[in-house]
């Protein structure tokens, strides 16, 4: 493994003391080491709660199957599924029969509430059964919702993954949609040792399950620990990555997990070194580390040392040094990563104000930083300039916030660029002029792509595989824009629009406009929900959408009717048509409320019966 560093200010001054990041890069593939194809000891956890209804567990189920499609018979693989229990579909076993466990993928259907400890532990029995130093031992755990069944509490759920991972199994946590739980998933992740991906859209499944896997085949390293011992005087700050870590007296421990060839691991951290009385090289920190790897097709410990230094020169030659581009470009990844964190935290405390000034600063940074044109960079600054936008106008939703953790998340653990400011919440179009004509412009498009959204040329004489540097906040997926003109970067890697923006809507065309869904407060004037005949006379759907799902279980020997739908009570009892209740079913209602006098719930609207 070669082990690098570089420091965000390369020469301090004499007699003055400074605080600089430090940035040590452990990279697997530089080190001449090959990715072995491990064997992998590997269980799914899979969500079939109601609300996976229809689409989104369709798309996680074809993401299984294409993923069972690259095991081989040396890997093992179990699934579990769970709603209000958890239930083992596929016992523990080598993949031989892929046609026979894709079939049985397949059949799985949407149930009832969120049992996610349930599920995920028993997926961590199965990988017991044959755990070895030799497999890669992982679950991964997919969810859409909120665990409300079984153990619930966060705390308990991230201290649990801490056991596991100490046990030698890793846990990967998949967040499907708007209405999982982030920052327990996250916090799985990370104590678990494992990965986190946020699915912001059913057809992104089985990419990410694509990423997760290739990530699993390129471990080269596991376990890899850092200790950072400061010479006298040195004082660590902050930890910039998400790693665990911890103090023992002076030194600084830091667990960074598995390495592999197709990606660095690195470690970002702030220094203070205090005045220097002599110009010259001075070391100011030992960089220990120790890993397990394969050698002559064994495990095997390894472990070394690197010294850390700095330059000190005089003051005029240490404010002309700068680091070089790619340094500052890591390092103010991740402290933008931290400003993201920081701002949804103050938007979660209702403090906007703070949240946007933090974010302008940041943008302000960056500006100041970086004077080249760089996509990459561009692209933060658009992304930062939205989020305070959405922020200052209060518009804090689910989507905003699971996106700006998961682009914190995988900044400050990963170095892959199919994971790097991934999202597709936007603004509106809608503030645009309208013009029915391309003529005299350049045509361009948004499209999604592995998770982000990307504007393309249409118009002739321009390379349509180069990105176009566009202001986030009027993307929208699959909408056309005229440009009255762009230009190609002095790179030539992308192009900018720097000149008016019209919205092109054709004749006949009917203009997509974005909704936002609310519930209705209570009327007296909605109506009940009400059918005639029974469930194979109601009208089908195929996904829950903006609707409401409701469960009919047998309870006490009585048919009950109760939500299953995050956010709501799954005890309560509900007011919903006797003639249409069938074990089982699952129901998609437009609306459900609590009742005046509490305890149970009153369904509203059409009802359709879910297929699956």
């Amino acid at each position: 493994m070669q082990v690098t560093y570089a420091l965000s200010q390369p020469i301090i001054p004499v007699e003055k003391s400074v605080s600089l990041d430090l940035l040590i890069d452990f990279n697997a593939s530089a080190g001449g080491e090959i990715a072995t194809r491990r064997p992998l000891n590997l269980s799914l956890a899979i969500d079939r709660s109601g609300s996976m209804g229809g689409t989104p567990l369709r798309y996680a189920i074809k993401a299984a199957q294409q993923l069972v499609d690259k095991l081989t018979p040396e890997d093992y693989l179990s699934v579990v599924i769970y709603d209000d229990e958890a239930e083992l579909i596929l016992a523990h076993q080598l993949v031989t029969d892929r046609a026979a466990i894709k079939k049985l993928i397949g059949s799985i259907r949407a149930g009832g509430c969120t049992n996610l400890s349930g599920g995920w532990l028993l997926a961590c029995e199965q990988i017991k059964a044959q755990q070895s130093p030799d497999k890669l031992n992982r679950v991964l755990l997919l969810t859409d919702g909120q665990a409300n069944m079984g153990i619930t509490d966060p705390t308990i759920l991230i201290n649990t993954a801490k056991a596991q991972a100490a046990a030698g199994i890793i846990t990967t946590s998949l967040g499907f949609g708007d209405h999982f739980n982030e920052d327990l998933l996250i916090g799985i992740a990370n104590a678990g040792e494992g990965n986190f991906y946020f699915i912001q859209s059913p057809d992104d499944a089985a990419e990410v399950f694509r990423i997760e896997l290739e990530t699993l085949l390129a471990v080269v390293g596991q376990n890899l620990a850092v200790t950072l011992v400061p010479t006298p005087g040195i004082k660590f700050g902050s930890l910039l990555n998400n790693y665990r870590s911890q103090l023992q007296g002076e030194q600084l421990e830091v667990y960074l997990g598995d390495v592999y060839s197709n990606e660095s691991r690195q470690l970002a951290i702030a220094i203070t070194i205090p005045a220097q009385s002599q110009v010259g090289d001075i070391p100011f920190a030992e960089v220990n580390y120790r890993y397990q790897g394969i050698e002559n097709q064994a495990i095997k410990s390894f472990s070394d040392r690197l010294s850390v230094s700095v330059k000190v020169d005089v003051a005029a030659i240490a404010q002309s040094a700068t680091a070089d581009a790619q340094t500052l470009e890591q390092l103010s990844k991740y402290r933008i990563a931290n400003v993201k964190e920081q701002a949804v935290a103050l938007a979660d405390q209702g403090d906007f104000a703070t949240a946007v000034d933090r974010l302008n600063t940041a943008i302000s940074d960056i500006k100041r930083l970086f004077t080249i044109e760089s996509f990459k960079v561009l692209e933060e600054i658009s992304q930062l300039e939205h989020y305070a936008q959405q922020l200052d106008r209060r518009d804090f939703n689910p989507a905003i916030r699971k996106e700006m953790r998961d682009q914190a998340y995988q900044a400050q653990s990963r170095d892959r660029e199919d994971l790097k400011l991934r999202g597709v919440a936007s603004g509106s179009a809608d503030s645009l002029e309208a013009t029915d004509k391309s003529d005299g412009g350049v045509l361009v498009e948004c499209l999604r792509e592995g998770g982000k959204l990307r504007v393309r040329v249409l118009s002739d004489g321009y390379d349509t595989t180069l990105n176009v540097q566009f202001p986030r906040s009027i993307r929208e997926e699959g909408v056309k824009y005229v440009v009255d003109e762009i230009e190609l970067s002095t790179d030539g890697t992308f192009y900018r629009a720097n000149s008016t923006i019209r919205l092109l809507v054709l004749p006949g065309e009917e203009r997509h406009r974005s909704t936002t869904s609310y519930k209705a407060s209570s009327s007296n004037k909605k109506a009940a929900a009400n059918a005639i005949g029974s469930a194979a006379d109601l009208p089908t759907i195929d996904s829950v959408g903006n609707g409401v799902l409701i469960q009919c279980v047998k309870d006490k020997g009585k048919l009950r009717a109760r939500v299953v739908s995050d956010g709501y009570n799954p005890n309560f009892n509900m007011r919903f048509p006797r003639n249409v209740r069938e074990e089982g079913m699952l129901f998609v209602v437009d609306s459900v409320e609590e009742v005046a006098s509490g305890g149970s719930y009153i369904a509203y609207g059409k009802i359709h019966r879910l297929v699956q």
